[in-house]
């Protein structure tokens, strides 16, 4: 008899938000409308105007795409408005009620880049791009370096294929990321201290692992431009500030960058950023994370939970100051 052990970062069936739920609008808001809920979202007008922006994207009708159920978690799902409304996005301000600034964001047209140690260096419309990838959807935790986490059903495709794409040359060992840069529409950007635009990388062996996913939706619809629309990075072992938003390059190289906040910060923020409870940031611990969901307080776990998948990576890297 097959016996399976579940891993730690798999969600229990009677704990999942079930997915003719959180896609369809109507149940849901039928459902909160029983709770008294419903009022308070009809009456937030920032909120109904963010959202009525972002149906406009040309990428809705590819969504919802399969869920891929190798990926999975132990806790609920944070509520959509919770997760599309709590947000980091610097390039619209340092606060968390980015999401309405972040709808000046024009996200069509949208061209992404693909240069440096690479066979043939490309310029590729992003639809064009969702055209060519495998789409899927994937339930992650999130923990940001602040302290707060969540867990969300991202859509998108693994990097690897846009690796693959690429075809970088055997000397490229880094890929390193970046996001638009339009101080008309981001006044963040505006802002002369920040070294401009946001800049992050990968290994080219954390970019082509398993888990490391190119998103381009969420809840079962297009990202969200807070969110960090139309192309944004997750890479669930690492704090969120790795998680590069609205990218317009990838460049192969040979050279480690030196990331946004590392130019920054150096002694708080280093490249890898793996999450580890037992190496706190220089200012506060990293024991435990609030669950933006629920408010509860939970114990954070190494590598996020995903130590299965990616702790090999960095098995013989001595010195390295891998997890800040």
């Amino acid at each position: 008899m097959l016996i399976k052990i579940p891993k730690n970062w798999e969600l229990p069936e009677s704990k999942a938000t079930p997915e003719n739920v959180y896609l369809n609008r109507r149940t849901v808001l039928k459902g909160m409308a029983g709770a008294g809920l419903i009022a308070s979202i009809g009456s937030n007008a920032a909120f109904r105007e963010a959202f009525a922006a972002g149906a406009a994207d040309p990428s809705a009708s590819l969504y919802p795409v399969p869920r891929n159920d190798l990926y999975k978690v132990s806790r609920a799902l944070t509520p959509e408005k919770i997760a599309t409304t709590y947000n980091n996005f610097y390039e619209f301000g340092s606060h968390k009620e980015i999401y309405v600034a972040a709808q000046a964001l024009e996200i069509r047209p949208w061209t992404v880049k693909i240069d440096g140690m690479v066979e043939k260096e490309m310029e590729i419309d992003i639809d064009d791009l969702l055209a060519k990838m495998p789409l899927e959807e994937r339930i992650y935790r999130h923990r940001c370096v602040e302290g707060w986490s969540m867990v969300v059903p991202w859509s998108g495709f693994p990097m690897k294929e846009l690796v693959k794409l690429a075809a970088p040359t055997s000397g490229a060992k880094y890929v390193v990321m970046q996001t638009f840069q339009d101080k008309s529409v981001a006044p963040g950007q505006r802002q002369f201290w920040y070294p401009w635009p946001y800049t992050d990388g990968l290994t080219i062996e954390e970019a082509t692992n398993d888990l490391t996913f190119l998103v381009t939706g969420l809840y079962g619809k297009p990202l969200p431009k807070q969110n960090g629309s139309p192309l944004r990075l997750a890479a669930p072992w690492k704090y969120g500030f790795k998680q590069v938003k609205s990218i317009v390059r990838f460049s192969f190289t040979d050279k480690r960058p030196e990331t946004f906040w590392e130019t920054l910060i150096s002694n708080e923020y280093g490249f890898w950023a793996n999450i580890n409870p037992e190496v706190p940031h220089p200012r506060w611990s990293q024991a435990e994370e609030r669950d933006i969901g629920t408010g509860e307080k939970i114990p954070t776990l190494l590598y996020n939970g995903y130590g299965e998948y990616v702790s090999d990576m960095y098995k013989d890297m001595k010195g390295e100051r891998l997890f800040m």
